[in-house]
């Protein structure tokens, strides 16, 4: 029986305005048995990875004055009316 480990990672950076930035990563990674999906693990901790980091970064852009103008202004200038800190 022969393994492999996939490692993910996935990070992103806010411009939370007055010359500052946060940026916030995950890593994720698992071994992979012969015969498994490694593809499908590979997506399954991508989407893992960054359900984590926008989890971490709601509150934080939630508390930033320069995001949530960001995010205004976006939702008003898209023909989609969607929530924007949804599809970051």
């Amino acid at each position: 029986m022969k393994f492999t480990t996939v490692s993910v990672s996935y990070s992103r950076k806010f411009n939370l305005g007055d010359y500052e930035s946060l940026e916030i990563g995950c890593s994720l990674w698992a071994q992979v048995e012969d015969g498994e999906d490694a593809d499908g693990i590979t997506q399954f901790l991508y989407q893992q990875a960054k359900t984590s980091v926008k989890e971490a970064a709601i509150p934080v852009i939630k508390a930033s004055t320069h995001q949530m103008s960001k995010a205004k202004m976006y939702k008003h200038s898209a023909t989609n009316q969607s929530d924007e800190l949804d599809n970051f």
